[in-house]
């Protein structure tokens, strides 16, 4: 019931300026945003903004994969080019299966075969389709029981993990057993987990947030735990240069470099088979200091570990 001022901001998008108090009808109360997504009933919860520091003004469901909300929509990207890239199961058949109780979640996907015309009539004879046409979508179905890792952390539509960040994540745990394994205990509170998955280059706390609060939901969970028993994710498989002397350490890298730049650096040091981290800990097997370097070489040199400057670093990486 306040009234406010309200000018233009930008081109167009309207701007609260201020609330006129004394215009205020008595009795009021503050509103009070729900902390429960009123679809699913899981948390919903305001992110900090890594850029500003602040809290977001959106407040987000964090259910994920069960909340009716978002199901269609997770569905349609699950399924997408860049995650599963099942042929013949896009956007319009995912809709028209959500509409019909078909596919409700991931796992529906792989159990379509052995439901059709039990649960549902066959889809073979339903309009748009065909024997041909539905023997295929089950075979591509099929042929997506062993999907990449990355490809798979990505489909799961966890907010901020993108492509590329599920790319690090199967780098660093490698098996999907040890990523999610990684990930329940960062959502029950154990802090070694979240700092080892906060020293990942690239990985900070929105991140590891929205993996926190996408495991910390027992009915996520559920749905992850039922997709799993139709399918069998590959492990993440390192491209090792032969004879590499730093396959399996740990690198940081730390102040300026002058020979390659930082993503130079960090691409050869995983293709040579080794992990980059953006912080030092005791599990840190090298650390690479140019000119600048600051807090991590003095904690590199408490803790003894291996300090190379940038051509040391580049003598080791080219033996063998």
């Amino acid at each position: 019931g306040d009234m406010v001022v309200v000018q233009r901001a930008g081109d167009v998008i309207p701007q609260i300026v201020k609330v006129i108090k004394e215009k205020r009808p008595s009795g009021s109360e503050p509103y009070q945003f729900p902390r429960k997504c009123p679809v699913c009933g899981s948390d919903a919860v305001r992110e900090i903004n890594e850029k500003t520091g602040k809290i977001d003004v959106v407040r987000r469901c964090t259910g994920g994969l069960i909340c009716p909300a978002q199901q269609k929509e997770k569905l349609k990207h699950f399924v997408s080019r860049r995650a599963l890239d099942i042929e013949g199961l896009g956007e319009k058949q995912i809709a028209a299966f959500y509409r019909e109780g078909r596919i409700k979640q991931p796992a529906d996907i792989f159990t379509l075969a052995v439901r059709d015309g039990v649960d549902f009539p066959p889809l073979a004879k339903q309009e748009g389709w065909g024997e041909l046409s539905a023997k295929n979508l089950f075979a591509a179905i099929d042929a997506r029981r062993a999907p990449d890792l990355e490809r798979l952390i990505f489909a799961l539509g966890i907010r901020h993990v993108g492509e590329n960040t599920a790319m690090l994540l199967a780098r660093t745990y490698e098996t999907f057993a040890g990523f999610e394994k990684a990930a329940i205990a960062i959502a029950a509170g154990d802090a070694e987990a979240r700092e080892n998955l906060l020293s990942v280059d690239g990985i900070g706390e929105t991140v590891v947030g929205s993996i926190a609060a996408f495991f910390a939901n027992e009915r996520n969970r559920q749905a992850l735990d039922d997709l799993l028993k139709e399918i069998e994710p590959k492990p993440y498989v390192r491209e090792i240069a032969a004879n590499s002397e730093v396959a399996g350490k740990t690198v940081v890298f730390t102040g300026s470099l002058t020979k390659m730049s930082r993503a130079e650096a960090k691409a050869m040091a995983e293709r040579l088979g080794a992990k980059v981290a953006g912080s030092v800990s005791k599990k840190t097997d090298i650390v690479v200091a140019g000119p600048g370097a600051g807090s991590k070489l003095k904690k590199a040199q408490e803790l003894g570990l291996m300090v190379l400057d940038e051509d040391g670093w580049l003598d080791l990486a080219g033996r063998g």
